[in-house]
């Protein structure tokens, strides 16, 4: 495999040292190690492995007529996970596998090249952790989960679980975006004959025209409100969650920033006055992760550019840190 718009960013891994030896006192800056994935690299052999792949692209959102801002986003949350404590076992390692960089070449093939790029680090037996970009990085995340299924000789029963206020089932007729990657999907998976499990959280009423929710129905696209979730129907929520799960053999997940309230996460494409407040959507996460079905995560539409003190790259770091933990705990690697 051959990346052609592909860069490091381990410059991006930097802060404060407290020790050089002792492990206890050591933060993600000092764990983390680079990767190439160009290279002809030997599968991981450890217990648990994470692989950051950024995707730096805001022309979906420039075409779905949003905020632009989001390519500058991988690198600033590598910033604020740099500090982050490692609370796990020196058994889990840390990479950075770089950027792709979609300066240079269309929306479609970074995309492309997004796809290969994770379906090597799957490859890899590494845990891909994807940095958007705007939301259109899912679509190339997706890419590279469904065809790693796909070689392995498996049909793919991938779940798809989606924090955010939109739907992006949009047509694309005049060129895909920010806002058309699960309809993408779901042709994807017409085409192929096999299962579309899509499960969008935290939907906002006003921010999907009635024939997205039209078109989330024709599909047989289970959702929820984002209303729902904040009168702490929880109960039925998770029912629901685990009814979805139950049917995927492989699930991954992707956030959206702006399924956020713009009180904690002011920086992103398409603020939510209205939005969730992350303590509502982490315990979600962890549900979904304690299925042990979860191949991969990514966390979009985070904008540099409209950001205040780093708030929604931090959020978007503690995110990353609640995944990498749970998963850590799920398999014993907890300090």
């Amino acid at each position: 495999m051959l990346l052609d718009h592909y860069v490091s960013a381990m410059d991006s891994w930097k802060g404060r040292i407290d020790s050089e030896t002792d492990y206890d006192a050591f933060r993600w800056h000092q764990w983390v190690q680079p990767i190439d994935l160009n290279d002809d690299g030997a599968p991981f052999t450890g217990k648990l492995g994470f692989a950051f792949i950024g995707f730096c692209s805001d022309k979906g959102v420039a075409r779905n007529k949003g905020r632009t801002g989001t390519a500058l986003a991988p690198d600033f949350v590598r910033g604020q996970m740099s500090g982050l404590p490692c609370t796990f076992s020196q058994e889990v390692k840390l990479y950075d596998a770089g950027d792709i960089i979609c300066d240079e070449i269309s929306l479609e093939e970074g995309q492309r090249e997004l796809g290969c790029a994770v379906e090597e680090i799957l490859r890899r037996n590494l845990f891909p952790i994807v940095l958007g970009g705007g939301h259109e990085t899912t679509f190339g995340h997706f890419q590279g989960q469904h065809n790693f299924l796909k070689d392995k000789g498996k049909t793919p029963e991938l779940g798809i679980v989606n924090f955010d206020a939109h739907f992006d089932l949009r047509p694309y007729d005049m060129g895909n975006s920010s806002g058309t990657m699960f309809r993408q999907m779901a042709d994807v998976c017409k085409a192929e004959g096999t299962p579309y499990h899509y499960f969008p959280i935290g939907i906002q009423q006003h921010s999907n025209t009635v024939s997205l929710f039209k078109k989330a129905e024709e599909l047989g696209v289970d959702y929820v409100l984002a209303k729902d979730l904040q009168a702490s129907n929880l109960e039925s929520i998770l029912e629901r969650m685990d009814q979805f799960l139950y049917q995927c053999d492989d699930t991954y997940i992707t956030v959206c920033s702006d399924v956020f309230s713009s009180a904690f996460a002011p920086g992103v494409s398409a603020p939510q006055s209205l939005g969730l407040d992350p303590e509502i959507v982490l315990p979600l996460i962890k549900h979904v992760l304690r299925t042990r079905k979860v191949r991969g995560f990514d966390i979009c539409e985070i904008s540099p550019r409209f950001d205040q003190d780093n708030t929604t790259a931090n959020l978007g770091a503690v995110i990353i840190f609640a995944v990498v933990n749970t998963l850590c705990r799920l398999n014993g690697l907890s300090i």
